[in-house]
């Protein structure tokens, strides 16, 4: 029996050892058919299973020789550790360090640590490697507090920042945040993923909606992309451009029914509710908009690489910018600011260098609302040299704000806390010398009255705010309007109060950085540029709003296309409808609601003829009409109520 399992086993190692000389592993010549189909398995494969069938066999023996004699057993292990050793020694992967490998994760099976979606550690890597994947030249999220935040690009976005889920369960622990969603969310009928929001199921089911996206160029690692709209998504397009002229929403309801994923329809339609004061259905309108946005993207499109732009000039891709806005909007109202300020950053990466919404003026809110400090001070650092950041109103008030909430933070050590103590206080002052018409409404909107010297000194006074531009009020409102309620805080307002006191005395020892100052509020604020008049109007702020100057609130202002720019980049254009001269009389309106066709203007206006030539036309159109009239008259007829309906005489109200 002993004898005959070594055959055995010297038989079966004879012919791993040809497959292993074998090229390729094949063990069959060029030109030889296969026998057996098993024989196409990979390397490691067979490797397991005559490794496997070896151990049986090893194990037989092993029983068989304890039995008759212990000699025997020890030259057995010994050839079977010199094979083992031979084996060990090829290039094929080590089938014992295999099996312990699947040993081990079996153990942990046993334990009931199963890997699998619900294990944080591999959430983890799935997320480090994604962003591998989008950002090949920047550095990986492995956590946030393993990596520092100036190793990332300054504009970073993470997918899991961009669901306000995450921000609440940190809050308010995922059990408040899920309750019974968990088995519902396995049965939901969508099963494509999106970053940006959560399919529900109360959603139409997605279909073909005619938007896609198309990559226009690539220049110096730069993607250009632009969203593209079919031929009957412009039929669309055009249909809801007559329901907003229509000044009736249920013709949007209407529309929007017969094609539920049209984006402007639901942008517009998010705005009538919004004025209805119908938040949860306006802000569910503007995440369908997203959803049926992020399901156009490119292949190629990233969200986190931040190399991805798409110009705001074509009116395709201003549908994104608005609904990402807004989306925003709601979320910082919900109280995640964190995640607003994701959606922040992603609407800057878009086009950093135009910045057609004006993010600059928000992105400081964000920050010290979700108390990412760091990240708004290393802004400033690195965009104060060509963005010339200090000298909006905003940033040169919230950086010092942020630089004084560093400082009050008793996890950093001394040295950084006196740094940042200096930086906030010299920040601050340059503030209120180039800024000094915020002091007063600040100290107002926070209900603090000014001691004497302050509220008495004519640099702080009314004569500030009359002198300031109009366009540097604008600000000022915007900002006052967001921020207000960061300042009310005893330790900051007494922060403030210091140097206030600091400033009047550099004021009255006339510190040359003061006409500077001066005159740089006299040049640069003539004029508001486009996008901080666009962003003023998305912003809905009441004093900003107010400021608006006329030549922006004479003109029709559309909550899907707010000031579009005069450049736009037109792909498609609207059929041309029958236009009606804006100086008809009363009268003649009268008659076009009657008739329809009628145009009494029209050889005038088109013809352009000045004169006699003009006169004749127009009593030629007035002739024509009264031929109509007569013409209309003469064809009403009144038509009796029959008697036999009456026959007790009950129409005596009627003579």
């Amino acid at each position: 029996m002993e004898e005959k399992a070594k055959e055995g086993l010297e038989a079966r190692k004879g012919r791993t050892r040809r497959k292993e000389g074998a090229p390729g592993g094949g063990g069959r010549r060029k030109g030889q058919e296969l026998s057996n189909p098993f024989e196409l398995i990979t390397n490691e494969e067979i490797e397991d299973d005559l490794t496997s069938k070896e151990e049986k066999d090893d194990s037989r023996l092993k029983e068989e020789s304890d039995r008759k004699n212990e000699e025997s057993l020890e030259n057995d292990q010994q050839k079977g550790g010199a094979e083992t050793k031979q084996l060990d020694q090829t290039p094929l992967p080590n089938s014992k360090s295999r099996k312990k490998k699947k040993k081990r994760k079996n153990k942990k099976n046993v334990l009931g640590e199963t890997p699998g979606l619900g294990d944080e550690d591999d959430a983890e890597d799935i997320e480090s490697i994604l962003v591998r994947i989008e950002t090949p030249d920047g550095p990986s999220c492995q956590s946030q507090s393993r990596v520092p935040t100036d190793s990332r690009p300054l504009l970073y976005v993470e997918h899991r920042n961009l669901n306000p889920e995450t921000e609440l369960k940190r809050y308010f622990g995922a059990r408040a945040v899920l309750g019974d969603q968990r088995p519902r969310h396995r049965q939901r009928q969508y099963v494509r993923s999106t970053w940006l929001t959560v399919p529900k199921s109360t959603w139409p089911r997605h279909s073909k909606t005619g938007i896609s996206m198309a990559l226009l160029e690539t220049k110096r690692g730069i993607q250009h992309f632009a969203f593209e709209h079919s031929r009957e998504y412009q039929q669309v397009q055009f249909k809801f451009l007559d329901a907003v002229e229509s000044m009736d929403p249920n013709n949007l309801v209407l529309l929007l029914q017969m094609n539920p994923s049209h984006v402007d329809s639901l942008l517009q339609l998010s705005d009538v509710c919004h004025m209805q004061e119908d938040q949860e259905m306006a802000r569910d309108l503007i995440e369908r908009a997203l959803y049926t946005l992020e399901c156009a993207f490119h292949p190629v499109f990233s969200l986190t690489s931040g190399t991805c732009r798409l110009d705001y000039r074509r009116p395709e891709n201003r549908a994104f910018y608005l609904a990402l806005f807004k989306h925003m909007v709601f979320l910082e109202r919900r109280g995640c600011p964190r995640t607003a300020l994701e959606f922040c950053k992603l609407i800057l990466s878009l086009d950093p260098e135009n910045d057609p919404l004006c993010m600059l003026l928000i992105i400081d809110l964000l920050s010290l609302r979700a108390r990412e400090y760091a990240f708004l001070t290393r802004l400033f650092r690195e965009w104060e040299g060509h963005r010339n950041l200090s000298q909006l109103p905003n940033f040169a008030f919230s950086v010092p704000l942020a630089h004084f909430l560093l400082s009050q933070q008793e996890d950093l050590p001394e040295v950084e806390l006196s740094q940042a103590q200096e930086r906030a206080a010299s920040l601050i002052q340059q503030a209120l010398i180039m800024f000094p018409s915020v002091l007063m409404p600040l100290l107002d909107r926070c209900s603090i009255q000014p001691d004497a010297m302050v509220s008495s000194h004519p640099f702080f006074g009314l004569e500030a705010q009359l002198s300031s531009p109009p366009a540097l009020n604008q600000l000022v409102s915007l900002y006052l309007g967001r921020t207000h309620s960061l300042w009310k805080d005893p330790s900051v307002m007494s922060w403030l109060e210091t140097n206030v006191h600091e400033v009047l005395r550099r004021v009255d020892s006339k510190d040359p950085a003061l006409d500077e100052a001066e005159q740089k509020r006299k040049v640069r604020y003539q004029n508001a540029p486009r996008n901080v008049y666009r962003h003023v109007i998305l912003s809905e702020i009441r004093e900003a709003t107010a400021a608006l100057p006329p030549e922006v609130t004479s003109h029709p202002i559309m909550g899907f296309d707010p000031l579009p720019p005069l450049d736009s980049i037109i792909s498609y254009t609207r059929p041309e409808r029958p236009s009606h001269p804006a100086n008809e009389s009363t009268l003649s309106l009268f008659f076009r609601s009657l008739l329809p066709n009628y145009n009494l203007q029209g050889e005038v206006g088109a013809g352009g003829e000045e004169g006699p030539v003009a006169g004749q036309n127009l009593n030629q159109g007035v002739n024509r009409l009264m031929a109509a009239m007569r013409d209309m008259l003469a064809n009403i007829q009144f038509q009796e109520p029959p008697r036999d309906e009456n026959p007790e005489g009950d129409g005596g109200e009627w003579d």
